[in-house]
């Protein structure tokens, strides 16, 4: 009987082995990965915000109609 619930015991061991402790400081994945969606968020939104700056700043600097719509043109 003690021979099988050592093989049973075992055989459990290797099924399911323990995961590597974490420590109690550290982050848990799930934090991990909200911190890395947050970060990209606010990358995407950076970006964004360049990209309508930097529109705003064209649209200012050229107010002037483009050549083929001066002429009448349709595009």
């Amino acid at each position: 009987m003690e021979r099988q619930t050592a093989a049973m015991r075992e055989l459990s061991r290797r099924a399911f082995p323990e995961l590597d402790v974490v420590p109690d400081d550290a982050p848990a994945p799930i934090e991990q990965a909200r911190a890395q969606r947050r970060r990209q968020a606010a990358a995407t939104e950076a970006a964004a915000l360049r990209r309508a700056h930097a529109e705003r700043a064209g649209a200012t600097v050229s107010s002037t109609p483009h050549p083929r719509q001066a002429a009448g043109e349709v595009a």
